[in-house]
């Protein structure tokens, strides 16, 4: 995933799945500079930022490794 559509993904009103390491996540914030977004890990709410590459809407994670 880019930064421009995790930026999208946050601000939209509907609910967009996104994965990070096979993991359902909740995107919160975008760090422009860094090129991470804080994400909150569904299963367990561990909230931690990520590298925005490492992330994967749901129909792409299926096929990602």
């Amino acid at each position: 995933m880019d930064i421009k559509r995790a930026k999208e993904i946050i601000e939209s009103p509907g609910v967009i799945g996104v994965h990070y390491q096979d993991t359902p996540v909740w995107l919160k914030a975008v760090n422009m500079n860094e090129q991470t977004v804080k994400v909150t890990r569904l299963p367990n709410n561990e909230t931690m930022e990520v590298p925005v590459a490492s992330l994967f809407e749901d129909d792409r994670a299926k096929y990602q490794e």
